[in-house]
């Protein structure tokens, strides 16, 4: 086993508009290695954070979250902007999808 795996993961802060806000997190679900999305409001106070299993198919992932993506779309028509935290695997992470 690798104990290191934690160490392979790459963090990114991105900031989106509110009404893209359900479009971009279909896309990041989509790609499949993303395993951690927190959403903040502007300031960086966390609003949601939504942890994503690696291994867990696209179509299935965007079923079972069909409740937190009805809830970002609500978040998204209150707020202007808000900030991704996007955690994704590291490119020699065993537990990645091709």
């Amino acid at each position: 086993m690798n104990d290191n795996r934690l160490s392979r993961r790459i963090s990114e802060r991105v900031t989106v508009a509110g009404g893209e806000l359900v479009d971009y997190v279909k896309q990041l679900i989509a790609e499949g290695n993303v395993r951690r999305l927190i959403i903040r409001k502007p300031g960086g106070a966390p609003l949601m954070e939504i942890p994503l299993t690696a291994g867990v198919a696209v179509g299935g992932a965007l079923t079972l979250l069909a409740p937190v993506i009805a809830a970002l779309g609500a978040m998204a028509a209150l707020l202007a902007k808000v900030e991704v935290d996007i955690v994704r695997n590291g490119d020699d992470d065993p537990d990645r999808l091709p």
